[in-house]
């Protein structure tokens, strides 16, 4: 693995430190009055979620990690674990349902997703940056109400509730925005 300097450190970098991996959250580089300038950085760790605050010196090493990225099919749950097909050797695995945390409920049977390996250890999953959804329950249209920001509450068909606005009906298929949960647009 490469090694680099205290200063090279970017945000989303995956870094093994302390016996651990750990992704870089937030960087600032410091140069104070008197000593040499430094980057302050925050860690989040792969594994356990536990924050870090670190100093890094430019002089300072640290190991840079890549981690493999597989597309997997979601396949079913079961007690608790999702289970997911590598398309290529059909080999399957299970992982833990908060591995996903609260976009569990965007998962769809079938779906692919990104799954970022170290060695053989999956660390984290991503859903695709959009999904199709139904709404099953909202509010009918107002007549009138047709302010720019104006919004109404809806349940969709995965129990989640979301803000659309209000053309949108009851058994209308929208896209969700899977990275802040929020409607996008009609599908």
């Amino acid at each position: 693995m490469p090694k680099i300097n205290g200063n090279e450190i970017r945000m989303g970098n995956i870094l093994e430190h302390n016996g651990g991996l750990w992704v870089a959250v937030k960087i600032d580089h410091v140069k104070p009055g008197k000593g040499g300038a430094f980057a302050q950085v925050e860690m989040k760790n792969l594994r356990n979620g536990s924050k870090l605050n670190e100093r890094f010196r430019s002089a300072d090493k640290v190991e840079r990690v890549r981690l493999e990225q597989k597309d997997q099919q979601f396949l079913y749950e079961n007690d608790g674990m999702l289970v997911f097909m590598d398309n290529d050797t059909f080999e399957q695995i299970e992982l833990p349902a908060d591995i996903l945390g609260e976009r569990r409920p965007l998962l769809q049977d079938g779906m692919i997703i990104k799954i970022e390996y170290h060695e053989s250890e999956a660390l984290s999953a991503s859903l695709p940056t959009k999904v199709i959804c139904k709404i099953v329950e909202t509010e009918p249209v107002v007549k009138g109400q047709t302010a720019a920001n104006s919004f109404k509450p809806a349940v969709l068909d995965n129990g989640l509730r979301i803000m659309v606005p209000p053309f949108i009906e009851q058994d209308t298929d929208i896209i969700v925005h899977t990275e802040t949960m929020e409607y996008s647009e009609r599908a």
